[in-house]
């Protein structure tokens, strides 16, 4: 599958108009478990400081994880007293179940989450949904681990929380600083169609649901927050620490095996004159061609280590053929998924047999410019038989990205249709507004 040229289905970004007075902008969800003792006093605290300072209306979700306790009675009580506050009750526990669920059902523009503790200062609300509402960004998160973060908390967490980032770095390339702070946002037309994908319904829906916006290039703006750890976390640190590994390997092998359609989520340039079609040029050339020619690099240095090698044991053509096939598999196979952004298995045999094709001419190419080379004198050097066939390899490099881009990977650009969600979930809301 292509995710460099697809249209996808999310629209350009635009600044959210000002809305009539009672139609809510932001809609902040708590997601809560057991928090009879906390929950009254965050929520009339949010509900202050969005008052306060937010100039847009907004709406307070508490949901709740199937509490055993008073939670469900406070946030009824909540919802029945403040208009701009409203209740979810799921009989299932999972706080990626929770944002999934009245992410999918809110109908403000843009969706924001925070933990009941308030560990985050709220002063960093307004800079996190702000690049939001402005269209600049499709995603929000509040990062711990920045510079200019301000941070209390224990050298425990402190040492999950950055050996779990650089995990995320190593195996998933990812490049956002933290991805289990409990203060994010997202654009409804963006959570719509990237929660669909989203499988974890638990801690690691964080995790997941960036990197999949990341891998699909959509702009995650950060935010440094000033954070204060709630030493009476009811968070199970060595369960959840498992968990996110088990998501780490699954989602790792989805993104590997191309299973993941995120083609869906490309975003069409905006209005920046910068960004407008250029006639002539192709979309993706510049792109392509810097992809083509790391691979051309190490494709090229795998070639001459092989011919190197198989020069030991046979002749110069025999050496060549051989290393050369081999080199144009991997080469073939690498430009493929790397270049030109093709995923899945659908296609490869095929993809493959028309690499061959490109290899034959670069075969005829280096193989000719061999026999010049022993036409012209009986022994040649080792080291000049390598100059001659870089020669031949720089200009067989040309052809075959000519020939990968218009014939093998042609740029083909078919709209995919939507998934169908798979999360419903028996759930009873409770609000004080008729809206």
């Amino acid at each position: 599958m292509r995710t460099d040229s697809s249209p996808g289905t999310l629209p350009a970004r635009e600044h959210l108009p000002a809305t009539a007075a009672g139609t809510p902008v932001l809609d902040v969800v708590v997601p809560v478990y057991n928090e009879e003792k906390d929950l009254r006093r965050c929520v009339l605290r949010l509900r202050e400081h969005l008052a306060r300072t937010f100039p847009y209306a907004f709406r307070v979700t508490i949901a709740d994880n199937a509490s055993t306790d008073g939670t469900p009675l406070i946030a009824a009580e909540l919802a029945a007293r403040y208009p701009d506050v409203a209740s979810v009750r799921l009989e299932r526990k999972g706080r990626g179940r929770a944002l999934r669920t009245v992410w999918s059902a809110s109908d403000a523009p843009v969706l924001a989450y925070m933990d009941v503790d308030l560990s985050t200062d709220l002063n960093a609300l307004l800079p996190l949904v702000a690049p939001l509402i402005s269209g600049h960004s499709d995603l929000a998160i509040g990062s711990r681990l920045s510079r200019t973060s301000r941070v209390v908390r224990g050298p425990k967490r402190e040492f999950i929380s950055r050996a779990y980032n650089l995990i995320l770095r190593g195996s998933l390339q990812a490049r956002f600083s933290d991805a289990q702070c409990g203060f994010k946002a997202i654009r409804r037309e963006v959570a719509q169609v990237l929660l669909p994908l989203v499988e974890d319904t638990g801690w690691f829906f964080d995790t997941e649901m960036l990197v999949l916006a990341e891998r699909a290039g959509l702009r995650i703006h950060e935010v440094p927050v000033d954070w204060v750890d709630d030493p009476d976390s009811t968070v199970h640190l060595v369960r959840t620490a498992t968990d996110d590994l088990k998501g780490v390997w699954r989602v790792g092998r989805a993104l590997t095996t191309g299973s993941l359609p995120l083609d869906r989520l490309a975003r069409p340039f905006g209005d920046d004159p910068r960004d407008r079609e250029i006639t002539d040029v192709p979309k993706g050339l510049a792109r392509q061609l810097v992809g083509f020619c790391v691979v051309g690099g190490l494709s090229t240095l795998f070639y001459l280590l092989l011919y190197s090698g198989f020069r030991q044991f046979g002749g110069s053509q025999s050496a060549n053929a051989l290393a050369l096939l081999l080199s144009a598999l991997a080469n073939t196979a690498a430009n493929r998924r790397l270049t030109f952004g093709v995923r899945g298995r659908g296609g490869a045999v095929r993809h493959q047999a028309q690499g061959l094709v490109v290899f034959a001419i670069g075969l005829a190419l280096t193989s000719g410019s061999l026999a010049a080379l022993n036409a012209a004198t009986t022994s040649p050097a080792h080291t000049t038989e390598i100059a001659v066939l870089v020669v031949a390899n720089l200009a067989a490099t040309v052809l075959r990205f000519l020939l990968f881009r218009a014939w093998v990977f042609p740029d083909r650009r078919e709209p995919m249709p939507l998934p169908a969600p798979t999360y419903a979930e028996p759930t009873t809301i409770s609000t004080g507004d008729p809206r």
